[in-house]
């Protein structure tokens, strides 16, 4: 019987499945923070039980984390203890711990991949929602609560449901000026924020297929803000090249079998999708959100939606939105004035996003009204960064290179926008206040990010580019 790839690694993962109910999933890989974590050790605490399997459980702080002076105390009273009971219960459980000062620190779904500990065919779970960034390499990967935090501790297995199954299709050829963000932007502008509710979805076609794993993550990233489970991209050669070496990656015969079974994960060719969707590449342009959810997308080159033009149960929501953004219904995007540009989070704080962003601006110089963080997502890719010049190339640039976290994707540490400014961010989620109270917040590529960057201006980087 034909499977997909998600009933193949489903089934593979099963302990038991309750009649009429959900299933017994064995949990491979159970990333930890600081700021969900602390509930769940106190749960096991009070049980008077340790983690069942503290080898599959690996800790980082992230969320919380200054972003400059990382070797000063966290002067953020919340933070320092989140930091601090994340040490004190990895101590006590035996977990390993990449915290501040650490080689292998940042964000958990930056370190998973880049360490060789995210692999193929596995089960992950964190008590994080962009777990689905895993997924990209062919994984299913998905975010939990804190309660189920608990679970995965003490017995590394979790109750879930199997979801539906959906298929997006990107095929042909990305123009000039377009990247992975924009991909996800634009099915996101298509499907609208809750299109893949229930789902978990499995991008393929030529075009997915066409780019890299940290380009990939991206794309998976975005997956729950379209509603999905998770997201997941079949492992192929891109995937094994990029793991192969890694610090936690399988070597000599054991890689051997694990390339083995690796292979074996695809969806089957007559395998069946309970909704499925295609789009052209050569139809994606660089794209910008203009409201308060990440479905709510245009080209660059675009208007921003008038009432008479949208599905009538969204007309309130885009007028909450344009009031909260200050924009105007059916004016331009291109040529709003910027505040601030952030360039980082787990979406696209990768290396491969620091050197597409210093290629670009590489002799410009960033227009002076604008504020301009650059994120890297981990110790490694800061340190490969420094290695490569690119902090000079930023410098010169008039960016500021911070330290690893998730910095200004959310309002939980000291990297907030200010009310009423207009930020161009590469995170992943727009809503009210999800930069700071009154932030106002536009999602964009590394490269459009980087465009606005020099102009002060939203700004078509195909115009820029040579």
């Amino acid at each position: 019987m034909s499977k997909t790839l998600f009933e193949k690694i489903w089934e593979k993962h099963i302990v038991k499945t309750i009649d009429g109910g959900p299933s017994v999933l064995y949990i491979d890989r159970h990333f930890i923070h600081e700021v969900t974590s602390p509930q769940a050790f106190t749960g096991l605490n009070k049980r008077g039980i340790k983690v069942f399997r503290p080898a599959q459980t690996i800790a980082t702080a992230d969320h919380n984390v200054p972003t400059l002076n990382q070797h000063l105390p966290i002067k953020e009273e919340l933070s320092r203890l989140q930091v601090e009971a994340l040490k004190k219960n990895c101590a006590e459980h035996g977990v390993e711990l990449y915290g501040l000062g650490h080689p292998f620190q940042g964000i958990v779904h930056v370190i998973g991949p880049e360490l060789g500990i995210t692999q193929p065919g596995m089960t992950i779970v964190c008590g994080d929602s962009h777990t689905s960034t895993h997924g990209a390499f062919g994984s299913i990967a998905f975010g939990i609560g804190t309660s189920e935090v608990e679970m995965v501790l003490a017995t590394q297995c979790l109750l879930q449901s199997k979801p539906k199954l959906m298929r997006i299709n990107v095929d042909g050829v990305l123009n000039k000026g377009v990247v992975s963000k924009d991909i996800v932007l634009y099915i996101l502008s298509k499907i609208t924020a809750s299109g893949a509710t229930g789902y978990a979805v499995e991008f393929a076609g030529s075009a997915i297929r066409s780019l890299s794993m940290e380009a990939r993550m991206t794309i998976c990233n975005m997956s729950i803000e379209m509603g999905g489970r998770c997201g997941l991209i079949a492992p192929d050669e891109t995937t094994f090249n990029y793991i192969k070496g890694k610090e936690f990656a399988p070597k000599d015969a054991a890689w051997e079998k694990s390339l083995a079974y690796w292979q074996s994960l695809y969806s089957d060719k007559d395998a069946v999708f309970d909704k499925e969707y295609h789009f052209k590449a050569e139809d994606i342009e660089p794209m910008i959100t203009y409201g308060t959810n990440p479905g709510m997308g245009i080209g660059v080159s675009g208007k921003i939606p008038t009432a008479d033009t949208i599905n009538e149960n969204d007309k309130s929501g885009l007028s909450k939105s344009l009031t909260y953004m200050g924009l105007q219904q059916g004016s331009n995007i291109k040529g709003q004035k910027i505040d601030y540009v952030f360039i980082g989070s787990c979406t696209n704080s990768r290396i491969e996003d620091l050197r597409m962003v210093a290629s670009f601006v590489k002799g410009k110089k960033k227009a002076s009204d604008v504020e301009v963080w650059v994120v890297p997502g981990s110790k490694q890719v800061e340190a490969q960064a420094i290695a490569e010049g690119i902090d000079k190339i930023f410098e010169e640039a008039g960016f500021m290179l911070r330290q690893p976290g998730c910095s200004a994707c959310l309002g939980m540490n000291e990297d907030k926008i200010p009310a009423g400014k207009y930020c161009i961010s590469t995170s992943n989620r727009n809503f009210e206040g999800r930069q700071g109270a009154g932030a106002r917040t536009l999602l964009a590529s590394p490269l459009t990010a980087a465009a606005a960057a020099i102009t002060g201006v939203v700004t078509d980087v195909r115009e820029l580019l040579n």
